[in-house]
């Protein structure tokens, strides 16, 4: 009794075992094109973490993106108690709608806000993409109830109807940095949209004239603002939360 009853503890712990070794990044190359990507890209990215002195891989990535600037920024470090540095820029390659947060199925919009990265996608046929959690609490507070739309990614193919396309070498890069992030813990990346650059003065004429179109689109932006902001002088993400409004509330100052 005793001697099956340690041959059933045994087959559990090498079971356990032989799952821990078979890592986030492993179960995503089991998908012919991430393996092929994996191939193509890995070392490259490697070299390019040596040489901005950076270690590989990152453990945590934060990713920002500005609307009017069509840029996307990936950032990288190994430990909380680290400030973030700025691994690369990408220039978005395609933009849909105007200024201002997705409300409605169809409108073209990219969402505005606080997001996170939800879903890896091998199978995209934008080559590659990275699902956000849209709608997120603060959506779903003014968004339209019964459609408020979704399939929010960041993906390749450079076309969008309210997406973040990005080239497929970029996509594919980002694709791994995340995948590498995932598998060291980090379940959710962190994902901020924003409309503009706010150091820039153009910028700042630039909301001005969209806040004349709708006035309570200042308020939602600068919530954004201030989470810009407490990261441009941290290099760190501040603690936000979401009120019984849907209003963005940043904690950490």
């Amino acid at each position: 009794m005793l001697k099956n009853l340690f041959a059933l503890i045994l087959s559990l712990v090498v079971c356990r075992s032989a799952i821990a070794q078979f890592s986030y990044s492993d179960n995503q190359k089991n998908f012919p094109k991430i393996s092929n990507v994996f191939k193509l890209k890995e070392a490259s990215l490697k070299k390019q973490f040596e040489e901005a002195g950076f270690i590989w891989p990152a453990n945590q990535l934060y990713i920002r993106s500005f609307k009017y600037d069509s840029q996307l920024e990936v950032w990288v470090r190994n430990a909380n108690s680290e400030p973030f540095q700025l691994f690369k820029t990408y220039k978005i390659c395609a933009l849909s709608g105007t200024l201002g947060p997705k409300r409605i199925e169809g409108d073209y919009q990219v969402p505005e806000g606080f997001y996170y990265i939800n879903e890896l996608n091998p199978n995209s046929k934008y080559h590659l993409s990275l699902g956000l959690n849209y709608p997120n609490l603060s959506d779903r507070a003014f968004c339209d109830s019964l459609n408020p739309g979704g399939d929010i990614y960041i993906h390749g193919s450079c076309a969008t109807v309210g997406c973040i396309p990005i080239q497929n070498d970029q996509v594919e890069e980002l694709y791994i940095l995340s995948a590498y992030a995932q598998e060291q813990g980090q379940d959710f990346i962190p994902v901020h949209i924003f409309p503009v650059r706010f150091n820039q003065e153009k910028n700042n004429k630039i909301l001005c004239k969209a806040y004349e179109k709708a006035p309570d689109y200042e308020s939602f932006v600068d919530r954004l603002k201030d989470v810009f902001n407490y990261f441009e002088s941290t290099k760190k993400l501040p603690l936000i939360s979401i009120n019984n409004k849907g209003e963005y509330k940043m904690l950490s100052r």
